[in-house]
């Protein structure tokens, strides 16, 4: 399968945790050094290019955990979460410069402001949904300055800064790029401006599509719809077979309407009001698990996110990727359980045939 560039391909850290098989506990995997560990040396070998480090409200503090990750491998960059008002954007540019400067320029920052109202005010945050963005985008150009720029003064609505010195500098030029994923008006025109990669989750390719063109178009008000990538964000299940890879999708959510499985995929989605998830939600219920052959949104049943997954053969897996490519999409960001399993199997199963 001929692409253009090579695809930027990521995988995910499960610091919720992970499972073989979402309603039997005994198959759970705690959080823990050792398996974050394990699951960053399974994707480094298998070919990915950099690793998401999520910020639920139950997962482990992403930049600690990302810390180690980095410490732990040699190539692996780690997609790291900047949420408004987590850290002040001084802080937080400083925190950057100095984990860019010890990993070798190992940091991808990936925006988010979708928190549900209920996590925001958890956290301390009070504002509105529309106001958390107006306050992440300002954050964002008051980092690129102070990335950039010497001496840089600043008098927004949410901050103030009056020449803050930031050491070290940053490795990449002229700054650790931007990621981006969300679903509504005001996401996309953040990421129009300011992302090298916008994230799209599990939809049907036509439609994703139409998103990236409606994105480029979006994002030539900026002159930067050159600039701008996509990538999907997805499950993975692959098997040697395509009966082996549906029973493994199966097994995956067997016996997850427990009373207990309920009760956590309704405490996680009440962390998830986002339009993204709203979107994973509907097409799990309008397509009866199946959107094609080979993509299937089963997970979506079990936990809140991005939950349409790839399911097949090698050769299955690789053609529905590749379907995405052909509507525009240069890389992908995967998931898959347990993922230091599924990161070696994708690795030796698909990596060859998507990369070829």
């Amino acid at each position: 399968m001929a692409n253009k560039a090579p695809l930027s391909m990521g995988w995910f850290c499960p610091t919720l945790g992970d499972t073989s098989a979402f309603g039997d506990p005994t198959q759970s995997i705690p959080q823990s050094l050792e398996h974050f560990e394990r699951v960053s040396l399974a994707a480094e070998a298998a070919g990915f290019d950099y690793m998401l480090v999520p910020v639920t409200p139950l997962c482990w503090d992403a930049w600690v955990t990302a810390s180690f990750m980095l410490a732990r491998t040699k190539k692996l960059k780690a997609l790291v979460a900047i949420k408004p008002g987590y850290f002040h954007p001084v802080a937080h540019a400083k925190m950057v410069t100095a984990m860019d400067q010890l990993s070798g320029g190992r940091v991808y920052l990936n925006l988010i402001a979708g928190l549900s109202e209920k996590d925001a005010v958890a956290e301390g945050g009070h504002a509105s949904k529309e106001l958390r963005y107006e306050q992440l985008e300002e954050e964002v150009r008051l980092m690129k300055r102070l990335w950039t720029e010497e001496g840089v003064k600043f008098d927004g609505k949410h901050y103030r800064v009056d020449g803050p010195k930031i050491v070290p500098s940053v490795v990449q030029r002229p700054h650790p790029p931007f990621f981006l994923g969300g679903g509504s008006e005001q996401a996309a025109e953040i990421s129009a401006q300011h992302s090298a990669v916008h994230l799209f989750w599990g939809d049907y390719p036509e439609k994703i599509g139409e998103e990236i063109k409606a994105m480029r178009e979006r994002a030539a008000k900026y002159g930067r719809e050159q600039e701008i990538q996509f990538s999907m964000r997805l499950q993975v299940i692959v098997r040697e077979t395509e009966e082996e890879a549906w029973a493994a999708a199966d097994r995956l959510i067997e016996g997850a309407d427990t009373p207990a499985a309920k009760a956590m995929v309704t405490h996680l989605a009440s962390s998830a009001s986002s339009a993204a998830n709203n979107r994973q939600r509907e097409l799990s219920q309008t397509v009866g698990r199946k959107m094609t052959p080979h993509l299937w949104t089963g997970i979506t049943e079990v936990r809140p996110g991005a939950g349409v997954a790839v399911v097949g053969n090698p050769q299955q897996v690789a053609a529905q990727l590749q379907e995405f490519v052909d509507v525009g999409c240069t890389g992908f960001c995967l998931s898959g359980y347990p993922h230091h399993e599924e990161a070696e199997r994708f690795g030796r199963l698909v990596m060859p045939l998507l990369m070829s």
